[in-house]
């Protein structure tokens, strides 16, 4: 009986494709390291580089999600919080 618990908790899990995953974690490592070191070089606004960061990080979940939105219970402040 706990096995089939086990199953049914595992199998409920999201699967996720392995290269969604990988390009997630490369935009992930753009938008919080590439993004500022460039935007210092080339002596970007503040405002710029965050704008650049969260179009990384929206790119990011939209690549894992398949490209769907995802609201958050923040009444639509516009960004995905999963």
């Amino acid at each position: 009986m706990a096995d089939n618990a086990m199953i049914h908790h595992l199998s409920s899990q999201p699967q996720y494709d392995t290269g969604a995953l990988l390009l997630s974690t490369g935009l992930t490592v753009a938008a919080l390291i590439l993004a500022p070191a460039l935007a210092s070089r080339l002596g970007l606004g503040a405002a710029l580089t965050g704008a650049l960061r969260m179009a990384l990080m929206r790119a990011s979940s939209r690549v894992v999600h398949g490209g769907q939105r995802e609201e958050c219970a923040d009444g639509g402040a516009g960004f995905s919080c999963h």
